[in-house]
């Protein structure tokens, strides 16, 4: 059970009626990394954390007023299996609990699952299945008849010689060639240096392979951004995905999947994931401030179709970024409590006739009511059920391994708050870039911002005596870690991307299900897939690449195993230019000039096994065709979302 509370022994924060939430317990397992852990706490020592409790004291003088008022209903206190039960359910694998519909296609994902993905599974599955026999309920589906072996309490050569079912086989070796491989490991931490982050292999699987070794740790300058260690993804033939590079369809797999994924990697790292129970939220008669992000995007695309990201937080940034860079202490030095108080009530009122003027507002103000808004949404950004687990990050010894768990976390939010968390963090980007001028390192931003993202006055907390200090510098260090590794935090890992591909073929087959439904599933998936990689040895190919929005022709391409996709969107820049092709909208398509380069023009890979992918311009097209081959290729326009207040 998680422990909660607020930041009373500090001298700012004695009556402070907001809260920080704190970390789940660890289980005896992660002991082994306290010591790294406190090692890291005691290199911030030097590290002021003055903005911090200063932030702290400014939410609490602007909240005083208000302290009576709560957006979330009271957290409460999950029974013996609940949290299994939840987590099973938002795993997509409700119907293992035995009493509701099976569906046919969510039991697909059981054979898109690692090794270590199905333990994670299988250790819920046990957990739930006990709790439900202590309270003498209808027994649930056992274990051995989803994955056709015993509990997890059996030990590992009882299940391998008790499970002839190729299930549990090929769950424990899908990935046993690529976790042996070294290149994702390392023995050294170089702070300022480049390393590999390998996103091929399942994040789980890598901590499996260097459990056998020792946790690395890595010693933390927060002061200097530079001294950062600096990751590199290293891009496959088939290139490397970001958010938004995939379709909505398959965007709504990836959650699923991640928290599969991610709680694994807890598993295995020793770590107990723990999640708040979603609250009801109350309802508000305000428009703007105090409204759940869901409200605000829905009322706003009224307005503004394909709003992704809410209007006044937008305008705020806006108004920001345009007069607020330069100034120093942005975002630090507090704004008037009555000025912002009074500006609260104007935009509520005024903001959408348009009759509101930035131009008189002063910066620091502005500042103000941006950290306003993200402390006055009824949930957290980042979100009730899992602002525990991003609290928890710091709690990991490798800074690769948190980065592993912070892309997961990123990756499960609602699609309105990680739009919403990437909008504010890429502003903050640009503060810390003004550092000069500003004042304001990266370290600065983040102990600024710390309070308003993970203080929220709907959670009942309660933290031990004497951890404030170490609680709030680690709170601070991973929204320092968002800011700064932001771009690697926002891609879509490929052993996700694959999976995703999995599910679709799988679903698609339409598969006889029966008694023995996984163990003939299996049977006939890797049946397919062996007659796919027959054709896998094809050394070229000749193809057609569509553009109907733009011609009416399409373009035949012969690919070999050098050709990219960067090199498929050059013929077709050239072919318009020379060819004098039949163009069918010519407004603003293309601009030709004499190295050919081709930026406003995307690659988009349709059907077959994914719903809509737009391409790397790296990806090696022989290698996506022979993973797809069922798909279409089509070139579009590179959609451009420009701010509108």
């Amino acid at each position: 059970m998680a422990v909660h509370g607020c930041f009373s022994n500090h001298p700012h924060t004695r009556h402070c009626p907001w809260k920080m939430n704190q970390l789940p317990p660890r289980s005896p397992v992660a002991s082994l990394a306290s010591e790294n852990t406190n090692s890291r706490v005691e290199a911030l020592d030097n590290l002021s954390m003055d903005s911090f409790w200063l932030e702290v004291e400014n939410i609490k003088q602007s909240t005083e007023a208000e302290q009576e008022e709560c957006s979330l209903a009271d957290v409460k206190t999950q029974e013996e299996g609940e949290a299994e039960a939840e987590w099973l359910q938002d795993a997509g694998l409700s119907e293992l609990l035995g009493d509701v519909a099976s569906d046919k296609d969510k039991l697909v994902l059981l054979s898109t699952l690692t090794r270590t993905q199905a333990a994670a599974v299988q250790r819920r599955l046990d957990t739930y299945s006990r709790s439900r026999r202590r309270r003498n309920k209808h027994p649930v589906r056992d274990v051995r008849d989803i994955f056709g072996v015993g509990s997890s309490e059996d030990s590992a050569a009882e299940k391998e010689e008790s499970s002839p079912d190729p299930l549990w086989h090929n769950l424990r070796t899908s990935n046993t060639q690529r976790t042996e491989t070294p290149d994702y490991s390392c023995t050294v931490r170089n702070p300022g240096k480049e390393e590999v982050f390998n996103m091929d292999v399942a994040y789980s699987e890598q901590a499996a392979v260097l459990l056998k070794g020792s946790f690395l740790s890595e010693s933390r300058k927060l002061k200097d951004g530079n001294a950062l260690t600096r990751f590199k993804i290293p891009k496959g033939r088939l290139g490397v995905t970001r958010i938004g590079d995939l379709s909505a369809q398959d965007m709504k797999k990836i959650p699923t999947l991640a928290l599969i994924e991610l709680t694994a990697l807890c598993d295995v790292l020793g770590f107990e994931l723990k999640r708040n129970k979603a609250a009801k939220l109350k309802t508000t008669e305000k428009r703007l401030f105090g409204v759940p992000l869901n409200t605000l995007l829905e009322n706003d695309q009224k307005l503004l179709p394909n709003t992704k990201v809410p209007l006044l937080l937008q305008a705020l940034l806006s108004c920001l970024e345009k007069r607020g860079l330069e100034t120093e202490g942005i975002l630090r030095v507090s704004g008037s409590q009555t000025r912002i108080k009074s500006l609260e009530q104007k935009l509520e009122r005024d903001f959408y006739s348009g009759l509101f003027c930035w131009d008189e507002v002063h910066q620091n103000d502005v500042s103000g009511l941006l950290k306003r808004f993200i402390r006055e949404l009824p949930a957290p950004l980042l979100t009730a059920e899992y602002l525990p687990a991003f609290a928890a990050v710091q709690n990991i010894p490798d800074l690769k391994q948190r980065l592993q768990a912070l892309n997961l976390l990123i990756l499960i939010l609602p699609e309105s708050n990680r739009n919403t968390l990437k909008a504010l963090l890429e502003f903050l980007s640009k503060v810390v870039a003004r550092e000069n001028n500003n004042k304001m390192n990266l370290w600065n931003v983040s102990t600024v911002m710390a309070p308003n993202l993970f203080m929220h006055k709907g959670l009942p907390n309660k933290i031990p005596e004497g951890k404030e200090k170490q609680l709030a510098e680690g709170a601070a260090d991973v929204v320092r870690m968002m800011i700064h590794y932001q771009d690697l935090l926002w891609t879509v890992s490929s052993f996700l991307v694959a999976q995703v591909r999995k599910l679709n073929e799988s679903s698609s087959k339409r598969y006889q299900f029966c008694d023995k439904r996984i163990k003939h599933l299996l049977r006939k998936i890797h049946a397919d897939k062996d007659k796919v990689e027959k054709n896998q040895g094809e050394p070229s190919k000749i193809v057609k690449v569509h553009a109907s929005l733009l011609l009416k022709d399409s373009l035949e391409v012969h690919l070999n195993n050098a050709t990219r996709v960067a090199d498929v969107l050059r013929q077709f820049q050239k072919n318009l230019c020379q060819n004098g092709w039949n163009i069918v909208n010519t407004v603003n398509l293309l601009k030709c000039n004499n190295s050919m380069e081709c930026t406003n023009l995307l690659l988009y890979e349709v059907g077959g096994n994914i719903g809509e992918h737009c391409l790397d311009p790296d990806t090696y097209l022989l290698d996506l065709y022979h993973i797809n081959p069922h798909a279409e290729w089509i070139i579009k326009q590179n959609p451009s979302y420009p701010r509108m207040f």
